[in-house]
């Protein structure tokens, strides 16, 4: 018995670690192929990518980082009162006003962006990299509906 548990335990961990990494391997390949399909719609000249890539992936990690703090607010939340109808008023606003605030940075975050990169892309390529990112999105979903239907 006593050797069964410490076995238990690492297969607990070796799952969960085999399932945190197949999870950052999807990640990894949905970027790839995010950056791929990106480069093809804008048709970026060498110059334009060497510029635009490092300011581009800067901007996705601060958002994907202001957009995680927001959904770990949330949990965090949702773990603490199991029953919506029990949190406090005092707690539901704080919980709110952080994620208005998070907003705000966000929609700072991406003016700066905009800002930095028309300057490289021009307006043209920067609507065109808006409408690539919203297809990619679309066509990301449509895969995995399709996955889970089959």
């Amino acid at each position: 018995m006593k050797k069964r548990i410490p076995l238990l335990c690492l297969s607990i961990f070796l799952s969960w670690s085999l399932t945190a990494q197949k999870t950052n391997q999807s990640r990894e390949k949905i970027k790839s192929l995010k950056i791929a399909y990106l480069t093809e719609q804008l048709n970026l000249t060498s110059k334009e990518a060497e510029v635009f890539w490092p300011i581009y992936n800067a901007h996705d990690e601060k958002i994907n980082a202001l957009r995680f703090a927001i959904r770990k607010n949330l949990k965090n939340l949702r773990e603490q009162f199991l029953d919506p109808n029990s949190v406090s008023e005092k707690k539901a606003k704080s919980s709110i006003d952080f994620k208005l605030k998070t907003d705000k940075k966000i929609l700072q975050e991406q003016n700066e962006f905009i800002g930095k990169i028309t300057k490289i892309l021009g307006y043209k390529k920067t609507i065109q990299l808006q409408f690539a990112e919203m297809e990619f999105g679309r066509n990301l979903m449509r895969k995995y509906k399709q996955r889970r239907r089959n």
